[in-house]
């Protein structure tokens, strides 16, 4: 049905189904886990009662900026995506978007984003900033550092201290312990989604954690997913979260279990299934950090 929507739009315009290629909004999977660590700060700063306005705001705000980041992905990716199987046919690499046309949408997009941050105030506007350093920069990482993931765990997590300022006015250096977990989350999801690309990255040069990892890769993100969930233990004991919070938890630890499970033999389409299976696990916690609110 969705991608019916998405696709209905041709009859707006014949190149629209390419823009929507190029940010992925046919593909939500980005959405969700940029938006449920965000809505885990969003509730914990509101404690259980975040302003209507913010919800609003954050939301509209990770759709626009999750698009902007796809876009300058493939505009840094324009060269290398026709050499991967899984990127050969984007819009970019295809020639259906010219390299130009990317550029003036991604600062539409980032435009539009920067609207919904001037209705909050001023401390969330500067953050703001940082976020979109992040956000630019981190498709050029993974020419220069095997840890371009480090740096998209950076950028998927600067929502969260967003958050707290637009709701609260101030950032309290409790809400860190929640970017730690979220940063060690998306170094582990997002090492899975490279390992199903890491035979065509390493003929093309390209780096990333899953190659850094190697045969240790599945260790190393179950070490990062194991200590992303004491960070969010920690977080919890200092935001008085109880029972249902840490049952939310526990819905994470068996989603990583089963993940740890599902790429034992390290298959490329297994270890994509276990990066889009990331989505439940952050659902869960925010269900469970809902719930604890709102059964108190």
């Amino acid at each position: 049905m969705y991608q019916r929507v998405l696709k209905s739009l041709n009859r707006l315009h014949p190149r629209a189904w390419d823009f929507v290629q190029l940010t992925r909004v046919d593909k939500p999977i980005g959405i969700y886990l940029l938006l449920w660590p965000t809505l885990w700060a969003l509730w914990v700063a509101g404690a259980g009662h975040p302003s209507l306005a913010n919800v609003i705001i954050f939301v509209l705000g990770v759709i626009l900026m999750r698009a902007a980041g796809c876009v300058i992905n493939d505009v840094a990716d324009r060269k290398v995506d026709g050499h991967v199987k899984r990127t050969e046919q984007r819009p970019l690499a295809s020639g259906r978007i010219t390299t130009r046309e990317a550029l003036v949408f991604f600062a539409v997009l980032v435009a539009m984003s920067f609207v919904l941050v001037l209705c909050t105030n001023a401390a969330t506007i500067g953050l703001s900033l940082g976020g979109l350093i992040l956000a630019a920069s981190y498709p050029f990482m993974k020419r220069y550092t095997h840890l371009p993931q480090v740096v998209l765990g950076a950028a998927f997590s600067w929502g969260m201290p967003m958050a707290f300022t637009a709701q609260t006015g101030h950032l309290p250096a409790v809400a860190w312990l929640l970017y730690i977990a979220n940063l060690l989350w998306t170094v582990g999801y997002d090492t899975y989604y490279a390992m199903v690309d890491r035979d065509d990255d390493l003929k093309i040069g390209v780096k990333s954690t899953a190659i850094l990892f190697g045969r240790n890769d599945r260790l190393i993100i179950a070490m990062l997913q194991g200590l992303a969930l004491v960070f969010l233990l920690l977080a919890g004991n200092s935001f008085g979260l109880g029972g249902w919070y840490h049952l939310g938890l526990l819905g994470a630890t068996l989603c990583f279990a089963w993940e740890y499970w599902q790429t034992r033999n390290r298959e490329r389409m297994a270890c994509f299934k276990a990066f889009l299976h990331n989505h439940w696990a952050g659902l869960l916690i925010f269900l469970g950090i809902v719930a604890d609110y709102a059964f108190r």
